[in-house]
């Protein structure tokens, strides 16, 4: 039973250091370098555990002597003590200092993300020297597998955290001040990301995906958002585009080849071809954007997007325009 109950505390245990946001499940050098730093200290710590444990029970079970010990003898194992303090502590900054070169930002980047953290979710600007080819989206990035991204971050509010930890390390979105970070990701993979900052009432609920494509896959992706929004193919999402168009929702949301050019709310243009939706807080259906619009304060209180009084109609003609939005 004893058995049993420790390899099922093992298999638990074991089960947090993998999966789609874990800093042991490294997929790109820059979480390599962080992944054996991590391993180097915890290794250095087990030890020096270890041998303190050891010499607190040597000093336990040892026989007192009735005579006294002299003062030069207990200096002995203080100074060695002291000594192997400062090699330990000296080592592990020499290590730390090695990984962190390693995160060093790249400027010979194939990908240039302007990534802009704001209350609680993320606005993703893929920059071309050709303005023209330039495209916004929000809350998933797609990467080429192989290829180095580099992303300039900014904070439109509060100070937040960029992470995506099976990737890079973390870095922090301040306001007035721009910080930049490059990673690259070695296989194809969803890796999530998150806000690593404390941000406000809906902190744990900023999270977003990073997908690394094969780079065939992602020139098709980027050739897809660099395109206008499609046009609704049935009765139903035609009258969604319209209600959308005439409701408020456009003065704060962009969807490109309409009218809607908001900028206070995500871009829309292609919402309907994302995994989640409210940052990573749902599953992207049609039932979960029209459970959205109809009341987002409920799913996340405290967010910017306010209530619209939709009769039912409207709200299943809007959620099936915005599913289609692909």
């Amino acid at each position: 039973m004893k058995r049993a109950a420790v390899i099922l505390s093992s298999a638990l245990l074991q089960s947090g250091c993998g999966g789609v946001q874990s800093a042991l499940n490294a997929q790109g050098p820059s979480a390599a370098a962080l992944k054996a730093l991590i391993i180097v200290i915890v290794a250095v710590c087990v030890v020096v555990w270890i041998a303190v444990m050891i010499v607190l029970v040597a000093a336990l079970l040892r026989r007192r002597d009735a005579r006294a010990v002299p003062d030069h003898v207990l200096h002995r194992p203080v100074m060695a003590a002291v000594a192997a303090t400062v090699v330990v502590v000296a080592a592990l900054t020499v290590v730390s200092f090695q990984a962190t070169r390693r995160l060093a930002p790249d400027e010979n980047a194939a990908v240039t993300i302007r990534v802009r953290a704001q209350q609680w979710w993320w606005q993703f600007d893929y920059e071309d020297a050709d303005p023209a080819r330039a495209f916004r989206t929000a809350n998933e990035i797609h990467v080429p597998v192989g290829k180095t991204v580099r992303v300039t971050l900014e904070s439109a509010d509060v100070i937040h955290s960029f992470w995506v930890p099976s990737l890079a390390g973390k870095q922090d979105l301040i306001p007035g001040r721009h910080n930049v970070l490059t990673f690259r990701a070695d296989r194809p993979g969803i890796y999530r990301g998150q806000c690593a900052e404390f941000c406000g009432l809906q902190h744990a609920h900023m999270a977003f995906l990073v997908i690394a494509e094969e780079p065939e896959a992602y020139d098709r992706w980027v050739q897809m958002q660099r395109a206008g929004a499609v046009e609704p193919e049935n009765p139903e999402a035609s009258a969604g585009k319209t209600v959308f168009m005439t409701r408020q929702c456009a003065a704060c949301h962009t969807i490109r080849g309409t009218q809607a050019t908001g900028t206070t709310g995500p871009d829309l243009t292609h919402v309907g071809g994302r995994r989640t939706i409210a940052a990573g807080l749902l599953e992207n259906t049609r039932g979960s954007i029209a459970a959205w619009i109809a009341d987002p304060q409920t799913l996340k209180p405290g967010n910017n997007m306010p209530l619209v009084p939709l009769p039912a109609e409207e709200l299943r003609q809007v959620s099936a325009y915005m599913e289609g939005l692909k």
